[in-house]
């Protein structure tokens, strides 16, 4: 893979991780055209992962946030940028209610998860491997 292909979007409302997802996509598809293949494996585990992180910065962090998307020759980096100081917290899963599974989600399909602060807000970084 090259690595030229970049998406940059912000992102807000109800139909926020569908808006990810179809960042994702397009992703792929302009990877395609650039002479980049991307597996579909890689693109299903971007658009889990960009759907749990954006559906949590918009729930959690005030309704709005930014994605930034990235092919790089060892996989696909993923920035999801919000302006909550706050970490997000892992709660035990809800078994007869909703939610607590999304963050052991993102760190089951990622590499390099992690969490940096800035002066407006943090980032959420997270790299998918491509499939061996």
């Amino acid at each position: 893979m090259g690595g030229s292909v970049r998406r940059h979007c912000d992102i807000h409302g109800p139909h926020a991780a569908a808006q990810a997802r179809q960042e994702v996509h397009r992703l792929t598809q302009e990877a395609l055209l650039a002479g980049d293949r991307v597996s579909r494996a890689e693109e299903d585990d971007a658009m889990i992962v960009v759907s749990e992180l954006v559906t949590n910065a918009v729930r959690h962090a005030g309704g709005t946030c930014s994605l930034d998307l990235a092919l790089r020759p060892d996989g696909i980096d993923i920035d999801v940028s919000d302006d909550s100081p706050e970490a997000p917290r892992p709660r035990e899963p809800a078994l007869l209610g909703e939610g607590g599974y999304g963050w052991g989600i993102v760190a089951h399909l990622t590499r390099d998860l992690s969490v940096r602060g800035g002066a407006h807000g943090k980032t959420i970084h997270a790299h998918i491997d491509p499939p061996r």
